[in-house]
């Protein structure tokens, strides 16, 4: 299919047909599942049970299987499990060794290479965990992890240590605990559910939870961090959207890397989201052979808007042990974000951060655009490279006196 777009757009640039390629919004279809019944194909639950888990499986459905991805599906329950859906796995393209989908759940043995700067817990985050499952890491905030477990399992997962339990980490969240600590701090005003995925908890488990944390005074609102709709989108049906709506402000943040991705099944589970007043974010991974290009990045960040999500961060990726082969550097990230100040939507430019290691927390970095400043000005430069200047205010030194009282406006 693509050398036939290529010969009907002989005279476009690669980089421009490509692009008009993934702003498609395309579905997965049935692939090797073209015999299961509809009923079957969109219950979540039939999808969760037959993912594809063992090498023998991945063998039979891919037998294009590279040396350095049989050995790596070996060996994948020592580090992290292999699980993907039957739905995410037709997004796989057996004929390219270079698949961006390919590279971020299909196990290599690259996994099994630690460098010396890497870590099996690269955030610090079990070092700020005051109860099981709770990290208390920023003043108003927690991450509450709900269960270790993912309807798909990325290559790349900084929890890789606990989640699937490939490593015999035995996590075990303790809800009365965690929430207890929640109701004892009064500073804590955003409470931020993850895992694992918590969108594999059942509608009930989750209202449950959810009712528990919405009835503690001080917090403010609450946040789902998830992929199940990019791995699962059938999870998400119109009573899981009813359910949620109950617990506004509530927030959700998925995890998409490319724009192949945002199928016509994810498009509409994300719709149903936000057609339930839910606020949808994108965290997104800076992911060799997946999204270290700025022409795809753009491409990707300009389709999540299409699917009303706001594209929220863009991480580098965190320094987990075994991802040196999916590491972008820095520098190309750095590339990537001066591409896309100016040259697209604000709204579509995420911010590009690093977890600091062992716990900093997210440092956000971007190209520099201030040159220079001192007391009477700053020098800076657009996305076209051009210089201005701006003058600099006094600090502490009101131009005009403030009014002694404001007036309103009468009505008319």
């Amino acid at each position: 299919m693509q050398s036939e777009e290529l010969k009907e757009n002989g005279d476009e640039p690669p980089g421009a047909r490509l692009s008009d390629s993934l702003k498609q919004f395309r579905s997965a279809g049935r692939g090797f599942w073209s015999n299961v019944s509809d009923a079957d194909w969109n219950d979540w639950r039939w999808q969760l049970k037959h993912r594809i888990t063992t090498l023998e499986q991945l063998h039979r459905l891919m037998p294009t299987l590279t040396p350095e991805e049989h050995a790596g599906t070996q060996l994948a329950n020592h580090k992290l499990a292999l699980a993907i859906t039957p739905y995410f796995f037709n997004l796989i393209d057996p004929a390219d060794e270079n698949c961006p989908i390919r590279w971020q759940v299909i196990p290599r043995i690259e996994e099994t290479h630690t460098a010396a700067w890497e870590m099996s817990d690269p955030c610090g985050e079990d070092s700020h965990s005051p109860v099981p499952g709770l990290v208390h890491r920023y003043p108003d905030r927690v991450l509450f992890l709900v269960t270790d477990r993912c309807a798909s399992y990325c290559r790349y997962c900084t929890r890789s240590r606990l989640v699937s339990n490939a490593t015999g980490y035995d996590f075990h969240p303790e809800y009365d605990k965690q929430i207890a600590y929640i109701a004892a701090h009064p500073e804590i005003r955003d409470v931020l559910l993850s895992g694992g995925d918590p969108l594999l908890l059942s509608d009930e488990k989750l209202e449950n939870l959810l009712s528990r944390l919405r009835a503690i005074p001080h917090v403010e609102f609450l946040r789902l961090g998830t992929r199940i709709p990019v791995f699962l989108p059938q999870r998400i049906t119109p009573e899981l959207c009813a359910m949620l709506k109950q617990f506004h402000p509530l927030f959700i943040s998925i995890h998409s890397n490319h724009p192949r991705e945002l199928t016509t099944e994810v498009l509409d589970a994300l719709g149903r989201l936000a057609d339930a007043g839910i606020p949808l974010g994108n965290q997104s991974v800076l992911l060799r052979h997946v999204n270290d290009d700025a022409e795809v990045m753009k491409t990707h960040l300009q389709k999540l808007l299409r699917c009303r999500v706001k594209p929220y961060y863009l991480y580098q990726c965190d320094l987990i042990s075994g991802s040196a082969h999916l590491r972008a550097s820095v520098r190309k990230g750095l590339e990537i974000m001066e591409q896309l100040r100016g040259h697209t939507t604000g709204y579509a430019v995420p911010t590009y951060v690093i977890d600091a290691p062992n716990g900093g927390g997210k440092v956000p970095i971007s190209p520099e655009y201030v040159l220079s400043r001192n007391a009477d000005r700053v020098v800076i430069r657009n996305y076209e490279g051009k210089i201005f200047e701006y003058p600099e205010a006094a600090d502490g030194t009101p131009l005009v006196a403030a009014p002694r009282e404001i007036e309103e406006p009468a009505l008319v």
